[in-house]
């Protein structure tokens, strides 16, 4: 008997509800939150990067900032080679239980550290190597996270044009609801639903106008795009947009899942008019073996290929980033820190059960094909509203772009944010112009153009998948860090064990890539696939090498220095207040 889709969704839906119900308040009193203090968005507003937010708006802004389309490649990649059930899993239990306390975390310490970045704070503890050593890593993940982005971004508007057209439309929209607000002060209930109305009627125009362009083609207008939004001030696109984006974000993960159910239940019950064109069962297997249907080891493998949906260190550079910077109430973290990473579990699950309902084979399940598969499997979902699948899809390929697009120019802001703090106050010409928001914004955008170009971006997903997994360690030590040295009282279990498991699991998926999938099999064994032993290839596969092992020696120093920093402050000095706005419990 077929599995029904609906049973994963219910599943993850009240795990995540035991999961905010019950640790996020527990987490929201142990890091002490409380509205009496002003936050860094009050105490350091400038109307340019400290704004305070409306909740809804920055929730916004958060949760379609965290939720690009790693959440979606990653949960249907790992369906596809070691079956739904070992992905389902990892989804359900490590995202309430480590993704989300990772996000909450990280923007609840930036909020006692003025906002400022989780680099900043690492080294308030550990001193300047380690600050350092920490910006670096996230200025270069940042890099990778840019150009994938836009990369699989072009991927979607080749795929569907017509999603190209709704873009460039609900942004300007954006664009005028941020005058609207900001600069007009007008009413902020009716211009909502004049705005949202705008976005969704988008998609109509979007479907009789579609923009045809090649993926190739699109890669540098979309970093030209994502150019201008980092270096325009918040208010002007990325909080208008961000805001009005997660209407379409929340319908089109919402009513998806939604779909599941009702459609789940007019098959059931024989109602037609909410009867989708296809049956809403699991056409995957439940469990491939721990080899997968590709050869690839279930551990260490799965645990990198499933990053963001679970668990994922660009997180904590937007919650420590911008999210800290426009925070209107502590108490506001919880629902956007933990809520939102729970929000992007969702919509990993509902990538999961796409993938799961269309049944793509392992060739189907790279970058390129992933994506499309998403729409095409979400227009199915749809059908049982009565939506054509020919509007359907193109409305979920929107809804994927709006995750996408927003990713890539906050991943750019944030690669401003941390190469400022790598920079400091500058003492020279050149450190004055590394500093400059459109140097340092356009270095980035042609570094990562490069690597796009060069046709091994493919190559580029398991070092950003890595990358992102080991950049989650190191947020988790830095918080861990934070807490030992706010007071001695403070447990560190929460963020503890999770750093450790994510330290060891992403350092073994590294050193097999590095190890294994390039050193043995490619230089040692000859396998360089149909192209062969190419002077490209092989630069690629030792820059690979280069790249982990470096990540890898990186990360186990500041783990060290972390640990020696715990050391101490527990046994020689416990319970020191510090300036993070803890209070010492002695």
């Amino acid at each position: 008997m077929a599995t029904a889709i609906i049973w994963l969704v219910l599943a993850v839906l009240v795990l995540f509800t035991v999961g905010y119900v019950g640790y996020s308040r527990y987490l929201a009193r142990f890091v002490d939150l409380d509205d009496s203090r002003d936050t860094p968005a009050h105490k350091y507003e400038d109307g340019q990067e400290y704004v305070p937010a409306k909740k809804p708006v920055l929730l916004g802004h958060h949760y379609s900032s965290i939720a690009g389309g790693a959440p979606i490649v990653g949960p249907i990649t790992a369906g596809v080679i070691w079956g739904w059930v070992p992905a389902l899993l990892w989804i359900a239990i490590g995202n309430p239980l480590m993704g989300a306390v990772h996000d909450f975390i990280s923007l609840s310490s930036s909020l006692r550290h003025e906002g400022k970045s989780i680099g900043y704070i690492i080294g308030e503890y550990v001193g300047e190597g380690g600050k350092n050593m920490l910006l670096w890593f996230a200025f270069l993940t940042i890099i990778l996270v840019v150009g994938v982005f836009a990369f699989v971004v072009g991927v979607v508007f080749e795929a569907y044009p017509s999603a190209a057209t709704a873009s460039i439309l609900y942004i300007a929209l954006a664009m005028i609801f941020g005058v609207y607000l900001y600069q007009l002060d007008l009413p902020f209930i009716p211009g909502t639903v004049v705005f949202v109305t705008g976005v969704f009627a988008s998609v109509y125009v979007g479907i009789q106008y579609p923009i045809q362009l090649a993926a190739t083609t699109w890669v540098p207008i979309i970093l030209v795009y994502a150019f201008i939004a980092s270096v325009l001030p918040v208010w002007t696109l990325l909080q208008p947009r961000d805001y009005l984006s997660s209407f379409l974000l929340y319908a089109g993960v919402g009513g998806a899942l939604l779909a599941i159910i009702v459609g789940t239940l007019g098959s059931t019950m024989g109602i037609g008019a909410i009867t989708p064109t296809q049956p809403l069962t699991v056409s995957l297997d439940a469990y491939s073996g721990f080899m997968g249907v590709t050869g690839q080891p279930l551990f260490p493998v799965l645990f990198i290929t499933i990053a963001c949906g679970t668990i994922s260190g660009f997180h904590s550079l937007v919650s420590s980033g911008t999210t800290a910077k426009q925070l209107n109430r502590e108490s506001d973290a919880r629902v956007i820190g933990y809520g939102g990473m729970l929000g992007e579990g969702l919509l990993a699950v509902l990538a999961l059960s796409t993938v799961a309902l269309v049944g793509i084979t392992v060739e189907g399940g790279g970058v390129g094909q992933a994506l499309p598969n998403f729409a095409q499997g979400g227009g199915i979902m749809l059908t049982s509203f009565g939506l054509p699948q020919s509007y359907g899809e193109p409305f979920m390929a929107l809804v994927m772009v709006s995750f996408l697009l927003t990713s890539t120019d906050t991943a750019l802001r944030l690669g401003r944010y941390m190469f400022e703090e790598i920079v400091g106050t500058p003492e020279t010409t050149v450190q004055s112009v590394g500093a400059n928001r459109y140097v340092n914004a356009g270095f980035q955008c042609a570094i990562a153009y490069g690597l796009v170009a060069t046709g091994t971006w493919s190559d580029l997903w398991p070092l950003f998948g890595g990358a992102n997994q080991l950049l989650a360690a190191l947020a988790l030590l830095t918080a861990t860090v934070w807490l030992a040295n706010w007071s001695k009282n403070k447990q560190l279990i929460s963020t503890g064990v999770p750093m450790v498991l994510m330290t060891v699991v992403t350092i073994c998926g590294l050193l097999y890539l590095a190890l294994y999938q390039n050193l043995i099999l490619k230089f040692v064994q000859g396998n360089w696939g149909d192209g062969g032993a190419t002077v490209g290839t092989m630069v690629s596969a030792g820059l690979q090498i280069g790249i982990a092992l470096t990540l890898i020696g990186l990360a186990l120093s500041l783990v060290w220095k972390g640990y020696k920093n715990i050391s101490a402050v527990r046994q020689e000095r416990p319970g020191t207040p510090v300036t993070d706005g803890g209070e010492s419990d002695d």
